[in-house]
C-alpha cells in the first residue's frame, strides 16, 4: 500500500464515519503540501502508531471476532463495575447485544451470529425472553427486513435513563478500550436520557428502558390527539346523581342506627347483663361512621368527570333491568383506604392443569371456565351451593364423553356444559347482565352462547390466528377481541363480521379493554405497549410505553380518566389517558400479573397474580400525587393497602360487583 492509498483510505474512512470536517481538514492538508512541496511529510507508512491503527482497521473493521471481544470485555466490565452504577450500566448490554447479533447476521456471518447469540442469551432471558424467542427465527439478511419486529429494532432506537456519571463512566471506558463497534452501536442504537443526580433507584427501573416497538417519536406525535375521557352523557351513574346522588356508609348505617335505638332500649331492660355486647356494638358502629365521615370529604373533592356524547349507537336497556341496577347503585358501598372490600373467592379444583382463564359474572351468581379441551363451562353458585355446599368448582374429573352433555340438569355435574370450539378456549366474558357469555379460543373464532338457554347462538370469525381476549362493552351489544394476527377487532351481536379492525401492535394483541363511555378501547401487546382506539375511526390515538415486557390484563377507571396495566413481569403502571403519560408505577407482584379491577367509585384498584396473592391499591392517593414528590422518587407515593395470599391458587380473575363486592376466581396449584 504506497501513500496515496493510505491517504485515500483515510478519507474513506473520515466520510463513512460521518466526519466532515476532519476530511476537509485533511483534503486541505494534502493541498497545501503539494503547493508548498514540503521536503519533510509525516511518514504516514513508517509511523509505528499509525500503522498499527491502519492494520487493526483493515483486518478487523467487518470481522465477526470484533463483536465477540468487544461485547464480551464490556460485559466483564459492566458485571465488575460499583453497585451503585452497575444496575445503569446493565441496561446498555441487551441492546448492544441484539444489535451486535442483528449486524452480524446483516453482514452474512450467519454461524457467527448465532454462536454470539447462544453464548450470551442467558444474560438476558429472565426480562426479555420472548424478544429473543423471537429473533431466534433471524436466520438471513432477508429475515431482518421480512420480520416486522426485527425491522422495527433496525430502524429506530432504544432510549435509557442513565444518571450523569454513569454516563461519563461509560464513555471514558469505550474511548480507553477503543471498543470501536460497540461506541458505533451505542451511538446509532441507543438514545440516552442523561438526569443530573444519583443514579436511579432499582425500584423504578421500570421506567428506565423503553425499547420502542413503534418510533418515539410517532409516538408522541400520537399522544397529541385528543381523547374525550368522561363518562356518557345519559349514563345511569349520571341519572343517579341528578336523582340525589348514592348513599354513604355513614348515612346507611346512622339509618339503621335510628332504626335500631327503640329497640335497643326496650331490650335494655330484659337483657340486663346481656346488653354489653350491643353497647360494644354500637360504639363500634359509631367509630366507623366517624372515621366515614372524615374520610367523604376528600373524595367528594374529587373533580366531577366530563359528560361525552356516545359515538356508537347504544342498546335500549328494559325499564326492570335499569330499576335494579340504580338500586344496586343506590346500595352501594363506599370503598377508601380505611373501608376495604369483602372478597369472596372462588376457587376452581381437579383441573389437570387444563383451565386457561375464568370469568365471574356482574353479580357473582355465575362463574365460567375455558379448558384446554375445548369446552367451556358455566357453574351456577346458587345451584352449587344446593347440591352440598361446596366452596370450591370441579373441573375435568375423569367424567366420560357421554356424561358431558349439554344442559343444567345433569346430576351427575355441577356446571353446565358448552361444547363447539374446536381449540384450547383462552377467554371467557360475560354479558353485563350476564344473560350471553363470549368465548374465544385456539381455532381463530369467538362463540356467543345463551346462559338462558344453554346454547350456542353466534360463531365470529375474522381473526387468522387463536383469539387471545374478548371483552364484552359496559352497555352489552358490542364486544372486542384480540389476537395473534396482532389486530384487535369490534364487533356487534347481530353481525358476523367485525366493524372494526384495529392493526399496528408488533406482536400479538394479548389483552383488549373497554372504556367506560364506549368510545375507545385499549389493547396490551406484547411489543410492550399498550394502545388506545378511536372505535368510531378505528384510528390509535394514544400509544402507552414503559413495560419491559408483555402486557397481560388492563382495566379502565369508573370515570375513563386513568388506566392500570399489568404485565408479565408483576409491574402495574398507571396511565393518564388525557396526557398518556405513566402517573406511577405500582411495583409488589411477583410474577404476572393476570387480572386488574377498580372499585365502582374508583378509589381502590385489585390486582390478581400468578404469585398466588390479590393486592389492593389505593389509587386516590397514587393518582394525586404532588409533582415534587413525583419528581423526588418518593417510595410512600404507591399505597399497596393490603397483600390478600390464597392457598396456593393463582389469581385468574377479579370483578367488582356494582354493590362494590369483589370477587375473585382462581385454580388450585401443586403445592411444590
Amino acid at each position: 500500500m504506497d501513500e496515496l492509498q493510505v491517504v485515500e483510505f483515510v478519507a474513506t474512512y473520515l466520510k463513512k464515519k460521518g466526519f466532515s470536517d476532519a476530511e476537509n481538514a485533511l483534503q486541505a492538508e494534502i493541498q497545501r503540501n503539494k503547493n508548498s512541496n514540503n521536503s519533510n511529510p509525516i511518514d504516514i507508512l513508517n509511523d509505528p502508531e499509525l500503522s498499527k491503527f491502519f492494520r487493526s482497521f483493515s483486518e478487523s473493521e467487518d470481522g465477526p471476532a470484533r463483536y465477540l471481544e468487544e461485547y464480551n470485555k464490556l460485559r466483564s466490565w459492566t458485571y465488575s463495575s460499583l453497585d451503585l452504577y452497575k444496575h445503569e450500566l446493565l441496561h446498555v448490554l441487551y441492546p448492544v447485544f441484539i444489535h451486535c447479533f442483528m449486524d452480524l447476521v446483516a453482514k452474512k456471518h450467519i454461524q457467527e451470529a448465532r454462536a454470539f447469540f447462544n453464548n450470551f442469551r442467558e444474560d438476558h432471558e429472565m426480562l426479555h425472553l420472548r424478544d429473543l424467542q423471537k429473533l431466534e427465527g433471524v436466520l438471513s439478511p432477508s429475515h431482518l427486513e421480512e420480520m416486522e419486529f426485527a425491522h422495527s429494532l433496525r430502524h429506530s432506537k432504544v432510549n435509557i435513563k442513565i444518571c450523569q456519571y454513569s454516563y461519563e463512566l461509560l464513555l471514558q471506558y469505550l474511548h480507553k478500550t477503543q471498543s470501536t463497534k460497540m461506541l458505533g452501536i451505542i451511538n446509532e442504537r441507543i438514545n440516552f436520557q442523561v438526569s443530573p443526580g444519583q443514579p436511579n433507584s432499582i425500584s423504578d427501573d421500570a421506567e428506565i428502558v423503553t425499547l420502542i416497538g413503534s418510533n418515539q417519536d410517532v409516538a408522541n406525535q400520537i399522544n397529541q390527539k385528543e381523547v374525550r375521557w368522561g363518562l356518557l352523557e345519559d349514563s345511569l351513574e349520571n341519572r343517579l346523581d341528578k336523582m340525589g346522588g348514592l348513599l354513604s356508609d355513614s348515612e346507611k348505617a346512622e339509618g339503621e342506627n335510628k332504626e335500631g335505638d327503640g329497640d335497643e332500649n326496650k331490650k335494655r331492660s330484659v337483657e340486663g347483663g346481656k346488653q354489653g355486647a350491643p353497647i360494644k356494638k354500637l360504639k363500634k358502629d359509631k367509630a366507623i361512621n366517624s372515621t366515614a365521615k372524615a374520610v367523604r370529604p376528600e373524595t367528594n373533592t374529587v373533580p366531577t368527570a366530563p359528560r361525552v356524547k356516545p359515538e356508537l349507537a347504544l342498546p335500549v336497556m328494559p325499564t326492570e333491568v335499569e330499576q335494579s341496577i340504580l338500586e344496586d347503585l343506590r346500595n352501594r358501598v363506599q370503598l377508601s383506604s380505611v373501608a376495604l372490600p369483602s372478597v369472596s373467592f372462588y376457587t376452581f379444583i381437579n383441573t389437570h392443569n387444563g383451565l386457561n382463564c375464568a370469568s365471574i359474572s356482574h353479580d357473582g351468581s355465575l362463574v365460567a371456565g375455558g379448558f384446554s379441551d375445548s369446552s367451556l363451562k358455566v357453574w351456577d353458585m346458587a345451584k352449587l351451593g344446593q347440591q352440598g355446599g361446596s366452596s370450591v368448582l370441579q373441573g375435568e374429573n375423569n367424567t366420560t364423553p357421554r356424561e358431558d352433555t349439554l344442559g343444567a340438569n345433569s346430576g351427575k355435574r355441577s356446571y353446565t356444559l358448552f361444547q363447539g370450539h374446536s381449540g384450547p378456549v383462552y377467554s371467557a366474558a360475560f354479558s353485563p347482565l350476564g344473560d350471553f357469555i363470549l368465548s374465544s379460543s385456539a381455532d381463530t373464532t369467538i362463540r356467543l352462547w345463551s346462559t338462558k338457554l344453554n346454547a350456542n347462538l353466534v360463531c365470529y370469525k375474522g381473526h387468522n390466528y387463536p383469539v387471545w381476549d374478548v371483552q364484552f362493552s359496559p352497555v352489552g351489544h358490542y364486544f372486542a377481541s384480540s389476537s395473534h394476527d396482532r389486530t384487535a377487532r369490534i364487533w356487534s351481536m347481530d353481525r358476523i363480521q367485525p366493524l372494526r379492525i384495529m392493526a399496528g401492535h408488533l406482536s400479538d394483541v394479548d389483552c383488549v379493554q373497554w372504556h367506560a363511555n364506549c368510545n375507545y378501547i385499549a389493547t396490551g401487546s406484547s411489543d410492550k405497549t399498550v394502545r388506545l382506539w378511536d372505535v368510531q375511526s378505528g384510528e390509535c390515538v394514544r400509544i402507552f410505553i414503559g413495560h419491559r415486557s408483555m402486557i397481560l390484563s388492563l382495566a379502565m377507571s369508573p370515570d375513563g380518566r386513568y388506566m392500570a396495566s399489568g404485565d408479565e413481569d408483576g409491574t402495574i403502571m398507571m396511565w393518564d389517558l388525557s396526557s398518556g403519560r405513566c402517573v406511577t408505577p405500582l411495583i409488589g407482584h411477583t410474577s404476572c400479573v393476570w387480572t386488574l379491577a377498580f372499585s365502582c367509585e374508583g378509589s381502590l384498584l385489585a390486582s390478581g397474580s400468578a404469585d398466588c396473592t390479590v393486592k389492593l391499591w389505593d389509587v386516590s392517593t397514587s393518582t394525586k400525587m404532588p409533582r415534587t414528590e413525583e419528581k423526588s422518587g418518593n417510595p410512600n407515593r404507591l399505597r399497596s393497602l393490603k397483600t390478600l395470599p390464597t392457598k396456593s391458587s393463582p389469581v385468574y380473575s377479579l370483578q367488582f360487583s356494582r354493590r362494590n363486592l369483589l370477587f375473585a376466581a382462581g385454580v388450585l396449584s401443586k403445592s411444590s
